[in-house]
């Protein structure tokens, strides 16, 4: 009895420790769910570097009295709160002291933060993912949570981009109007009299438009990913058996 009794704790001891170690093996990187993970994590940089990253000014010319195409800037950078940028002069006597501050519209900070924030987040996923997926898979495979976790979470950000992607697009246009040559028509100063003013230019936008471009790479990775999450979950495991429980009864019954 009492070698009985102890014998029973030594074969479940060592259970845990085992499911719970470290196997690292890099060569899931080249299975499709390791890959497109390693894909989503480099674009994600991409899309939130371009984005948030951005700095850039629009320029006007402006002549009055005794002054000729004096240029006037004002500086804009992401997460591009537009009601907050001046075109300040740059002396209190500019054209005879008529000239007064005068701000860019729009406040589009919270589309464009939403679009910055959500490839942060996705970024630290992907981080978190590749790392279980290369040394944690046999623990990831053996528990059911963690590749539902896994797919809910998936489509969940690829619903996200594409309503981030979407979302900023349309205001990276409004950004473009706000910034452009039809600013002239809002400003008081240049109506005076005597006073003319010239769009002179704005920063190019191509790291923006490709944002956007990356944005919609990102979603697509992230759909496409459904599907090879989805074969790790239970779901799949189960369709597969009531699938071929099905055919086995078809061939029973033909026979």
């Amino acid at each position: 009895r009492w070698s009985r009794f102890q014998s029973r704790p030594q074969s479940v001891a060592p259970v845990w420790p085992r499911m719970a170690g470290v196997r690292l093996d890099f060569g899931l990187l080249l299975e499709p769910l390791g890959f497109v993970k390693v894909l989503e994590w480099i674009f994600a940089i991409f899309a939130f570097s371009t984005c948030g990253g951005f700095q850039g000014e629009t320029s006007l010319l402006v002549s009055c009295k005794d002054v000729v195409n004096k240029t006037v800037t004002a500086a804009f950078a992401y997460p591009f709160r537009l009601n907050t940028v001046v075109f300040s002069a740059p002396d209190p006597n500019f054209c005879g002291g008529t000239w007064t501050d005068v701000y860019l519209e729009g406040n589009f900070s919270s589309s464009a933060q939403f679009f910055v924030t959500l490839a942060v987040l996705v970024f630290l996923y992907c981080i978190a993912a590749l790392v279980v997926y290369i040394g944690y898979k046999h623990v990831y495979n053996q528990n059911r949570s963690f590749p539902l976790t896994d797919l809910v979470i998936t489509v969940i950000t690829a619903f996200l981009w594409l309503v981030s992607t979407f979302a900023w697009a349309k205001v990276l246009a409004d950004i473009k109007t706000s910034t452009g040559a039809n600013i002239i028509l809002g400003i008081e100063s240049c109506k005076t009299p005597g006073t003319t003013c010239h769009f002179a230019a704005v920063t190019s936008m191509g790291a923006l438009n490709v944002s956007v471009v990356f944005g919609l790479i990102n979603m697509i990775l992230w759909g496409g990913n459904i599907w090879f999450v989805y074969k790790d979950t239970s779901l799949h495991n189960q369709s597969n058996r009531i699938s071929q429980s099905a055919a086995i009864y078809q061939i029973q019954r033909g026979v």
